[in-house]
C-alpha cells in the first residue's frame, strides 16, 4: 500500500466529514464541507482536497455512505422486477401480517415493487430441500424480457425454500444472465440462504432495488478520484461495522444500509473504551436524524434484522441502531391537536435551517438553539456560511410556533429543544432501560454536528452517569471510517434438533465459510493486523419462535473448526439463562442458523495524537462571555475555544465551547472536564 495518508469520509445530509491520518507523522486532519446533492461525490472530493496536499499521495479511502439508506427511506431506487415461484408473487405485500399503526386498523402500505412486475415461474421445492418441480426455464427468461421491456433496471429471483435447495434459483439465475444487459441481478439463495420467506424475499428485493444506485454512486466516485490521480483502494463501511471492498459493495448494496452511522458506533466504542469508559450509548446527531446505540463492556451491539421503514426489512448483520427523526435541521411545526412536534421532515442542508437564508421559511431545532444563544451566530460549523441569520430564525419561530402556542418567542425557542431532547431521551431509553441496563452505569457520547448541544439535557432526563463528547465530535463517523475492520458474514440454516443432526457436517460446513472469508480478506489487498472466525449458532427450545445467538469457540482442527455437540449444549444454555435467567432442561434444543464471521483487524491508530497541545491554557482558550436562554431565564455562559483547553482543565456551566465541526453546551449546573485524550467529560458538579 503506497500512500502517505489514510482518509475516512463520512457523506451526511449536511454536511460531508473528513478525517485524514498521516502515517508519516502521526497526525490527524478533521475537514467538514457542505454536501452535494444529487452528485455526492463533488462534495467527497472536495473534503479530501481541502486536507491533503494531492490526492494522488491517499493510500486508502474509507466511506461510509447514506446513497443506499437515502434511496431506501425515499423510495429512489431503480425499477426492479421479481421473479418468483408461482403463488408467491404478494409475499412482500403480506408481509407478517403487520401494520403501520399498531393499534389502529388503519394505514396503507406499498412494497416498492409494483404487483405487475412481480412475475410468476413454475418451479418448487420443498422444505427439506427435495426439488419438486424443476425451474421452467423457458418460463425465467420469458418473465426477464418482459422486465426489460417495461423498462426495469435489475432483478431479484426468489425462489420458495431456496434456502434449503439452490439448484432451482441457480438455473434461473443463469438464465437471466444470458439476457440481462448488466450485472443487477440478485439470487435469493446468494444474498440470503436462510429459513423465512419474507425475510428473504425482502433482503433479496432492496438489494436489487439498491443495486444500479449504490454501483452508479461508486463509479461516479472512483471516476472521480482517479482523475484526480487516486491510485489507491477504496474501501466501504458495511452496516455491521466491518469494511468491504467496492467490487462486494455493488453486488451486496444492502449491506450498506446503515454504514454512515455504524462507522460512528465504531468510533464511539473505541474512543470511549480507551478513556476508561467501556459501557456507552451512542449518540448521533446529524442535520437529519439522531441515531443511537449501545456499546457494552466496550462491545458494539450487532442484530440480525432490522427495519428501514414500515415493511421494508433487511435480514443482515448489522449494528444495533435505533433512528428516530431528530437531526439539527429538523422541523418544528405545530399539529391539528395544538400540540409541538419535531420532524421526521428536515430542512437537510439546501435550503437548510431558516437561519442559512437560503429559502426555508419553517424553523428548525438549529434555529431554535441559536435564538437561545447555545450557536454563535458569527462562527457557524462547517464553513458553508459566513454567518447565521438569527433575526429570521427568531421571526420564523415566532410565526410557527410562538403564535399558535401562546408563547413567546424565547418560550417557543425553548419549547422546541425540549420536544426534541425528550425525543431523543426516549430513543435512549428503548436501548437502554428496556432492555434491561441501568443508564446510571453508562455514559453517553454525543456526536455529529448537533449532538453535543443536548448533551447535558440528556444526562438530567435519562440519568446517565454523564456524556463524554470526543476531541472532534462533528466528524466521530469519519474516524470510525479509518479504524473499521474488515469483515465478511456467512449465514446458512441447520433447522435441526441438536440430539438429532449431524454435528460433523456443521463443523465442515462451518470450516468452509471460514476458508471463504479469509479468501476474501486475501484478495481485498489490505494490510492487517490479525484475523478472527467468529461462530454462532442461532438456538431455541423446539416451538419456541425467537432465537439466541449463542457463540462458539473456534478450535484448529484439520477439516473442521472443533465443534462438538456437548459444547453446543453448554454454550446454548449458558447463553439462555444469561438472556431469560433460567433454562428449560425438559425440552429438546433446535439449532436453526449456523453464522460465520470472518474479521481483518485493521490497525488503530493511536489516539493521543488527538490529545490537547502541552502548551494549552485556560487563558488562551477563553472566548469572553455571552448570553444563554436556560429554563426561561437568560444566563451569563463563558465561551471557549474547545480545542485550546489543556488537559485536565475543568470548565464549569453555563458554558459554550466552541470548534470547527461542532458546538457543546454545558448547562448551569454541569460541569465539563478535558481528559488526557483531549474528551470532554461532562458531569453534574461536585458540591460546593
Amino acid at each position: 500500500m503506497s500512500g502517505r495518508y489514510i482518509v475516512g469520509v463520512d457523506v451526511g445530509g449536511t454536511f460531508t466529514d473528513v478525517f485524514i491520518l498521516d502515517q508519516e507523522t502521526g497526525t490527524g486532519t478533521i475537514r467538514k464541507v457542505p454536501s452535494t446533492r444529487p452528485d455526492q461525490s463533488q462534495g467527497f472530493l472536495a473534503g479530501i482536497r481541502s486536507g491533503v496536499e494531492t490526492v494522488g499521495a491517499v493510500a486508502t479511502v474509507v466511506h461510509g455512505t447514506t446513497v443506499g439508506t437515502n434511496a431506501l427511506l425515499e423510495r429512489r431506487g431503480a425499477a426492479t422486477g421479481i421473479i418468483t415461484t408461482a403463488g408467491f408473487r404478494d409475499v412482500l405485500e403480506m408481509r407478517r401480517r403487520d401494520r403501520p399503526t399498531t393499534w389502529g386498523l388503519w394505514g396503507q402500505y406499498e412494497p416498492v415493487i409494483p404487483r405487475d412486475r412481480r412475475l410468476e415461474v413454475a418451479e418448487r421445492v420443498l422444505a427439506d430441500g427435495t426439488v419438486h418441480t424443476p425451474v421452467d426455464v423457458d418460463g425465467v427468461t420469458a418473465a426477464a424480457r418482459l422486465l426489460l421491456a417495461d423498462g426495469c433496471q435489475a432483478v431479484a429471483i426468489v425462489f420458495i425454500n431456496a434456502y434449503a435447495n439452490a439448484a432451482n434459483e441457480e438455473a434461473a439465475l443463469a438464465a437471466v444472465r444470458a439476457v440481462w444487459p448488466n450485472e443487477h441481478v440478485t439470487a435469493s439463495s446468494r444474498i440470503l440462504p436462510e429459513i423465512r420467506e419474507f425475510e428473504r424475499a425482502s433482503t433479496a428485493t432492496l438489494n436489487a432495488y439498491l443495486q444500479p444506485v449504490v454501483a452508479d454512486y461508486l463509479e461516479r466516485l472512483q471516476d472521480t478520484l482517479r482523475g484526480d490521480g487516486f491510485g489507491g483502494d477504496v474501501l466501504i463501511v458495511q452496516s455491521n461495522g466491518g469494511v468491504m471492498t467496492v467490487d462486494s459493495a455493488r453486488q451486496v448494496p444492502i449491506r450498506t444500509a446503515l454504514s454512515g452511522p455504524a462507522a460512528g458506533v465504531i468510533a464511539a466504542a473505541h474512543i470511549a473504551t480507551s478513556a476508561g469508559f467501556p459501557n456507552v450509548v451512542t449518540c448521533d446527531m446529524g442535520g437529519t436524524s439522531f441515531d443511537v446505540s449501545l456499546v457494552v463492556d466496550g462491545e458494539t451491539a450487532l442484530t440480525p434484522e432490522t427495519s428501514i421503514d414500515f415493511g421494508m426489512v433487511v435480514r443482515q448483520p448489522m449494528i444495533e441502531i435505533t433512528t428516530i427523526g431528530a437531526g439539527g435541521g429538523s422541523i418544528a411545526w405545530v399539529d391539528r391537536g395544538g400540540l409541538l412536534q419535531i420532524g421526521p421532515e428536515s430542512a437537510g442542508s439546501d435550503p437548510g435551517p431558516v437561519c442559512y437564508g437560503l429559502g426555508n421559511d419553517r424553523p428548525t431545532v438549529t434555529d431554535a438553539n441559536l435564538v437561545l444563544g447555545r450557536i454563535n451566530a458569527e462562527r457557524p460549523i462547517g464553513g458553508k456560511l459566513a454567518r447565521l441569520d438569527a433575526e429570521a430564525a427568531l421571526a420564523a419561530i415566532e410565526a410557527t410556533v410562538a403564535k399558535p402556542l401562546g408563547l413567546t418567542a424565547m418560550a417557543a425557542a425553548e419549547a422546541i429543544i425540549r420536544v426534541a431532547n425528550s425525543r431523543m431521551a426516549g430513543a435512549i431509553r428503548l436501548v437502554s432501560i428496556e432492555r434491561g441496563h441501568d443508564p446510571k452505569s453508562f455514559v453517553a457520547m454525543p456526536f455529529g454536528g448537533g449532538g453535543a448541544l443536548h448533551a447535558g439535557a440528556l444526562i438530567k432526563e435519562v440519568g446517565l452517569a454523564g456524556a463524554l463528547v470526543p476531541r472532534f465530535p462533528g466528524v466521530t463517523s469519519a474516524l470510525g471510517c479509518v479504524i473499521a475492520d474488515m469483515r465478511h458474514d456467512f449465514v446458512r440454516t441447520i433447522n435441526g434438533l441438536l440430539d438429532g443432526f449431524d454435528v460433523a457436517a456443521l463443523d465442515r460446513e462451518a470450516a468452509a465459510f471460514q476458508r471463504q472469508g479469509l479468501a476474501l480478506l486475501d484478495r481485498a489487498g489490505v494490510s492487517f493486523e490479525g484475523r478472527d472466525t467468529l461462530i454462532e449458532l442461532d438456538m431455541s427450545y423446539l416451538g419456541q419462535t425467537h432465537t439466541v445467538a449463542v457463540p462458539l469457540a473456534v478450535g484448529d482442527g484439520d477439516d473442521g473448526v472443533g465443534i462438538e455437540r456437548a459444547a453446543i449444549r453448554a454454550a446454548f444454555e449458558a447463553r439462555y439463562r444469561e438472556v431469560y435467567g433460567r433454562v428449560l432442561e425438559a425440552l429438546p434444543i433446535r439449532v436453526l442458523n449456523l453464522r460465520v464471521a470472518t474479521v481483518g483487524r485493521r490497525p488503530k491508530f493511536d489516539l493521543s495524537i488527538l490529545a490537547p497541545d502541552a502548551a494549552a491554557s485556560m487563558d488562551a482558550a477563553g472566548r469572553g462571555v455571552r448570553r444563554v436562554y436556560v429554563d426561561g431565564a437568560w444566563h451569563e455562559a463563558r465561551i471557549w475555544d474547545r480545542l485550546a483547553l489543556p488537559a485536565g482543565a475543568v470548565v464549569p456551566g453555563p458554558a459554550v465551547l466552541e470548534q470547527s465541526d461542532a458546538t457543546i453546551f454545558v448547562e448551569p449546573d454541569l460541569q465539563g472536564s478535558v481528559d488526557r485524550l483531549g474528551n470532554l467529560l461532562i458531569s453534574r458538579k461536585e458540591p460546593a
